[in-house]
């Protein structure tokens, strides 16, 4: 009885106990206001707001810029604020995947990688490492030269830079530019690249850009044209659809008529045919003239059909009760049948 007890406890409590994936919701994750204007990166399922606080979200610099060649460059972003359904991010730094690196270097070349840890004008530490590649193997005096190369040119850019400014420089390429630039002097590189880079504390947020409801409503306007564009879309598509079946009976009607024409050409060729045998040359001759008038008097009526405005075309086929769709040829068509 105890055991049969508790067991209807233990359900009536699991009955009561609420499903936490309903109370669950979809948060928009977006990028640092500056420089990225609050992009749209992806999207997380949480139930309250300390939940979704501090996750980090990766994705690759592919998908976030749209440069294919960058596909290896995976970005991080950890959230640091929350507002209504956006959950804010700060950008914490970015890696190159160990298989696009383990290919760059091969047998008889050198590797020369460092670690730098810069401080910007916006109070951001930041740790870098960047990698030199060299054509050949090289003294270990040629690789110290390159390294402290290498970290005079990112600790002078970072020491001008704000935050901001160093990460476009790090994903767009032009540190690295300037750092195989300054020492390809020393020795020749295949490649210089920033491999890693790590936040490793946080400075002053700048409030540069668009706020965050300029951004909503811009999205907004986007929605609404894309929108618009799609019923005119689909409102072309639906007049295309009605204007075939009109055509379709156009054709109908001139394939009709011609075939018409032909029978009658093909009972006057028989006509002729049983009457040759019968009929006096001369009659024949005569029979002969009066069809060729006949032709060439339907050849006029066409001329003369074709000559007039679509406006009268339109109005003769109304009076003889036909169809007025088509162009001057098919209206003139119907007439002549």
């Amino acid at each position: 009885m105890a055991a049969k007890k508790l067991s209807a406890k233990a359900r009536a409590a699991a009955r009561k106990q609420r499903d936490k994936w309903k109370n669950k919701r979809w948060f928009t994750i977006r990028a640092p206001r500056h420089p990225w204007n609050f992009k749209q990166i992806g999207e997380t399922i949480g139930e309250t707001d300390e939940h979704i606080m501090g996750r980090v979200y990766e994705m690759t610099q592919q998908e976030f810029t749209g440069d294919f060649t960058k596909m290896h460059v995976i970005l991080r972003f950890r959230v640091s604020e929350v507002v209504g359904q956006d959950a804010l991010t700060t950008f914490i730094g970015h890696a190159h995947q160990s298989d696009h690196t383990r290919r760059q270097i091969r047998r008889y070349r050198g590797k020369v990688d460092d670690v730098v840890d810069v401080v910007t004008t916006d109070g951001f530490l930041v740790r870098l490492k960047p990698l030199m590649i060299t054509e050949r193997r090289c003294q270990t005096s040629v690789k110290q030269a390159m390294r402290a190369k290498s970290s005079e040119i990112i600790r002078g850019f970072a020491s001008k830079s704000n935050y901001s400014k160093l990460q476009e420089a790090m994903l767009g390429g032009d540190l690295e530019t300037e750092i195989r630039n300054a020492v390809k002097a020393i020795y020749p590189c295949k490649n210089v690249v920033i491999r890693k880079s790590q936040l490793l504390q946080t400075g002053v947020v700048s409030e540069k850009g668009p706020t965050l409801d300029e951004i909503h409503a811009e999205e907004e306007r986007k929605e609404a044209e894309l929108k618009a564009k799609k019923e005119a879309a689909l409102a072309m598509e639906d007049q295309e659809e009605s204007e075939e079946p009109t055509q379709s009976g156009d054709l109908l009607a001139a394939a009709e008529a011609m075939e018409s024409i032909a029978v009658k050409e093909e009972v006057v060729e028989k006509s002729t045919e049983d009457a040759g045998a019968e009929e006096t040359p001369q009659s024949v001759e005569e029979s002969e003239t009066s069809v060729e008038k006949d032709v060439e008097s339907d050849k006029e009526s066409e001329s003369t059909l074709m000559k007039l405005k679509k406006d009268e075309l339109v109005e003769k086929a109304k009076a003889a009760g036909l169809p007025t769709s088509g162009t001057k040829a098919d209206i003139v068509a119907r007439l002549l049948e």
